[in-house]
């Protein structure tokens, strides 16, 4: 089989039932990550958020996740009943999809790729636009450095607040 270019092209090329899966699969990650855009990598779909977001594949005898390795060790538990390897969730063709589980797995990488996607978008572009693209770079600048961004305003700095102090960090010191 020839590599496909396209998602639909790839999803089409599988039996009926396994596309049925595929799809739902596509729909989940789509509403989980609206952000994301959608691609072929490595022969197979995959999502792209600041990087590769998630995969997925249909095969003979089941559909894989592939979430990055992150995610199958933090999710073990819920993963319990399905076959995984250190980045790959193997879903059987003869069971229903697990689409809040898959949903939350999303949500996850979403956050791994954007520390900041909780944040209304005007607050998004201004940290993008003054070149903050992680919780480390966030650091280095003050509270007011960032209250003074056009978009930013004081939601969105307590927001940042929590993001810091969930990494153990916080704002820089205006006199350091």
């Amino acid at each position: 089989m020839r590599t496909a270019r396209f998602v639909d092209e790839y999803i089409s090329s599988f039996p009926e039932p396994t596309q049925k899966l595929l799809q739902q699969m596509r729909r989940t990650i789509r509403k989980a990550a609206p952000a994301a855009t959608e691609t072929i990598k490595y022969g197979i779909p995959t999502f792209v958020l600041n990087g590769n977001l998630v995969h997925f594949g249909g095969f003979e005898h089941h559909v894989s996740f592939f979430p990055t390795s992150a995610p199958v060790e933090v999710f073990k538990r819920e993963l319990s009943d399905y076959e995984t390897t250190k980045g790959t969730i193997r879903f059987p063709l003869d069971k229903p999809l697990p689409l809040a589980l898959i949903r939350k797995i999303v949500l996850y990488r979403v956050a791994q790729a954007n520390p900041f996607h909780r944040l209304a978008a005007p607050a998004q572009r201004a940290l993008a636009g003054a070149g903050i693209k992680s919780v480390k770079d966030l650091s280095r600048k003050t509270e007011r450095q960032i209250s003074g961004l056009h978009g930013m305003g004081p939601g969105a700095i307590a927001t940042l607040r929590t993001i810091l102090r969930r990494e153990g960090l916080g704002f820089k010191r205006a006199d350091g």
